[in-house]
């Protein structure tokens, strides 16, 4: 706590956002100058056999969404058959989770950022080992789950690989991460003001 008082005393006065806090420091900051601030993902089984999304570790920023075959017999035109099916080269599928979610806001009013967002969204990202290991990607590169959206969560794979891909019961798909959304209000105007980039994209900015 020493150490927690001095850095305050000395350098919390010129820190602009939690961010530029260091790592180690992060928790005293946390517990000692703000209520704590989380999200709560409901969520419901639509099949026993589904799992919960886990954290593998203490450091993931996403959850793992994990395959729910063992009831179902066709995916897609593909034969589903011991809680299996083969994805073949260039084909795709979507993968059922047998689950359902909605975020809840919970325990809100921070001292030091009093304004947190009113929703967020699941972002579905793929799988590295997937990817790298395999070719095999999501077919829509990031799923994106609305806050208001309270049906199945499905992971569309497609495979980019050489040979079939097997998906089996309980294997781990796709991660799920959660961030805050911005609503925005469009406005149409007569012109836009001008920047050093201006209308320049793909890859004009260059390489190097």
């Amino acid at each position: 706590m020493e150490l927690f008082n001095l850095y305050k005393s000395k350098f919390l006065p010129e820190v602009r956002g939690f961010v530029n806090i260091p790592t180690f420091l992060r928790p005293l900051f946390l517990y000692k100058n703000t209520e704590v601030h989380m999200i709560q993902i409901n969520f419901t089984k639509l099949r026993p056999s589904a799992r919960e999304p886990f954290y593998a570790t203490s450091g993931s920023a996403a959850a793992d969404l994990f395959a729910c075959l063992d009831d179902i017999t066709e995916l897609g035109g593909l034969a589903v058959a011991g809680g299996a099916v083969t994805i073949p080269v260039g084909g795709r599928v979507t993968i059922p989770t047998g689950i359902a979610i909605e975020p809840v806001i919970k325990s809100l009013k921070c001292k030091q950022n009093p304004a947190f967002p009113d929703s967020y969204v699941g972002l579905v990202f793929g799988r590295s080992g997937f990817g790298v290991k395999h070719g095999v990607t999501l077919a829509n590169s990031v799923g994106v789950i609305d806050c208001d959206y309270r049906g199945e969560v499905g992971v569309t794979l497609i495979n980019h690989g050489d040979k079939p891909f097997v998906v089996t019961h309980g294997d781990r798909i796709a991660q799920l991460a959660f961030m805050p959304v911005a609503a925005a209000r469009f406005v149409e105007a007569a012109s836009l003001s001008d920047t050093e980039r201006g209308a320049g994209g793909f890859g004009s900015t260059g390489t190097r």
